[in-house]
């Protein structure tokens, strides 16, 4: 086999094992549709701010910097996102990416952590 080939081999071997783009692009554009039944309840997003310290701040930091295995979620690209992808992301986690799955919080629960997510300005308060 030539070196070109096995470049090649290893570069798409590389890629298929990496996954493809981040969770959020991941998520069926069937999910995004779904809507946060607790949208702009502020008593909602304070508890998604305490269920978040508890369940996510381990792997993502306390103000969502990243920590370790877990990405900054620091990001416009999760402020912005369809309330319906995050709920599949916390629904279905990914194993290949150290990501667990939070289907075992009650729905409201995860709601709660996505209306807190979804507020960049919520940040300063966890701390």
């Amino acid at each position: 086999m030539s070196t070109y080939k096995a470049v090649v081999i290893l570069l798409l071997a590389a890629v298929a094992w990496a996954g493809v783009g981040t969770l959020l692009q991941q998520a069926p554009a069937t999910a995004a549709t779904a809507k946060n039944p607790l949208e702009h309840d502020e008593t909602a997003r304070r508890a998604g701010a305490k269920l978040y310290a508890r369940d996510c701040a381990p792997c993502h930091g306390k103000g969502r910097e990243g920590v370790g295995k877990g990405p900054s979620l620091q990001r416009p690209e999760v402020y912005r996102a369809a309330p319906g992808a995050l709920f599949w992301v916390l629904r279905n986690g990914s194993a290949h990416r150290d990501m667990p799955s939070f289907a075992h919080l009650p729905e409201l629960q995860r709601w709660q952590i996505i209306e807190f997510l979804r507020n960049p300005g919520e940040v300063k308060r966890v701390r």
